[in-house]
């Protein structure tokens, strides 16, 4: 029987149609899956909200949240905060000058996503970022302990001292320096890990992101041994506008 069906058929082009056929279903599945989120799109001037074509939008599915909970996506949930900015021009796609504090404007470097305001969870339900304090078993092995170290801005003044040292347990790595601020014994602020230099052979750390006078403005954490996803967005966000925003001559052409 066999025989008698490829007699006739000519079974590598069959097989190359159903091949087609088959990649085609795939592209058409993977296109609608990357539209669970961003979509429908939202133009920038002005905020205007395209059509939710049904064709390429799939159907809602809920995802388990760590935390508890579900989340259900494509919600179509629009970012509603207010853009702290102004369009240099009013062509499509013009850069945004920040309004007010650039550093705190959420545009440009210092843009950042409205994650969960919970923190990050291990599988075992236990915060993943926490001070040493909090994680006795961690230590610092390589380089020198920073604990103890006065921290000094870009401008050259000392801002305090590196009381602690966050860490990430499910990456094993150290994600924040938690600094105390000199004169206010109760204020104390995180430094991304990216955002600062140890240096060992002067026993000190600088931080050219931002200026003394700016680690004031720097996001705190509710909780004093825990950190939000949301929290984390912040603080990194507005260490890296500073890179950008926090002196008047960075904002210029270099040469």
């Amino acid at each position: 029987m066999s025989h008698e069906l490829t007699s006739y058929l000519d079974t590598a082009q069959v097989t190359l149609y159903l091949f087609w056929a088959f990649f085609a279903g795939l592209i058409y599945w993977l296109r609608k899956e990357d539209r669970r989120e961003g979509y429908p799109l939202e133009s920038d001037n002005p905020r205007l909200v395209g059509n939710a074509s049904s064709l390429l939008i799939p159907t809602p599915k809920q995802f388990l949240l760590p935390e508890g909970g579900s989340y259900s996506a494509p919600s179509f949930e629009r970012d509603v905060r207010e853009v702290q900015a102004r369009r240099t021009s009013k062509a499509a796609g013009a850069p945004l000058e920040p309004e007010g504090n650039p550093m705190l404007a959420g545009v440009g470097p210092g843009a950042y996503a409205l994650r969960h305001d919970a923190p990050e969870l291990m599988r075992d339900g236990t915060p993943a970022v926490v001070p040493m304090r909090a994680a006795e078993q961690w230590s610092v092995y390589a380089g020198r302990d920073p604990r103890g170290m006065a921290l000094f801005a870009a401008d050259g003044k000392q801002v305090g001292r590196v009381v602690d040292i966050w860490v990430d347990k499910a990456d094993a790595i150290a994600r924040y320096l938690e600094i105390g601020l000199d004169g206010e014994t109760e204020s104390r602020r995180l430094v991304p890990i990216p955002m600062l230099l140890v240096d060992e052979e002067k026993g000190r750390v600088d931080v050219a992101a931002i200026h003394s006078h700016q680690f004031s403005d720097v996001p705190q954490t509710a909780a004093p041994d825990t950190i939000t996803l949301l929290e984390e967005e912040k603080i990194s966000a507005y260490f890296a506008a500073g890179r950008l925003y926090a002196d008047p001559k960075r904002l210029g052409p270099v040469v």
